[in-house]
């Protein structure tokens, strides 16, 4: 059962971790509707840390009710519980680098969880998708 695990080793932690996902030049950005997707290679991990972390933001300018966004931030990180563990998979087997993620909810209402387990499939698809063309594009 450890596929489906998602403990606090999955949390993106820090400051300066989560401003660098946004800021550096390397990050990568897909949109699924509902959710906007954001990644880079990461640089180093302690020991124990899970490949890929990541972190979700509901902003507050698009769901003003707190109840709304805690709903929306729920059922973005069940939907990540339950798809990771094939994208994990296929980067254990390639040897690549960890990645951190940010998932950004971009609707106007709180849609229902099928909604959000497409775009996040969609979303971890091209995620592995962008990223092995370009580690073939570096090697080439």
């Amino acid at each position: 059962m450890k596929k489906f695990e998602l403990g606090k080793r999955h949390k993106l932690c820090g400051a300066v971790a989560v401003d660098r996902l946004f800021t550096d030049r390397e990050s990568r950005s897909a949109l699924c509707y509902p959710l906007r997707g954001v990644w880079r290679e990461a640089t180093v991990r302690r020991e124990g840390d899970a490949r890929f972390q990541f972190v979700v933001t509901v902003p507050k300018k698009r769901l003003r009710h707190a109840v709304d966004r805690v709903a929306a931030r729920r059922r973005i990180r069940e939907a990540y519980r339950l798809n990771h563990g094939g994208i994990e998979e296929c980067r254990h087997d390639d040897g690549g680098a960890p990645v951190d993620m940010a998932f950004i909810y971009v609707a106007n209402s709180v849609l229902p969880s099928t909604a959000i387990h497409a775009a996040m499939k969609r979303l971890l698809g091209k995620i592995h998708d962008i990223d092995n063309n370009s580690r073939s594009d570096k090697e080439a």
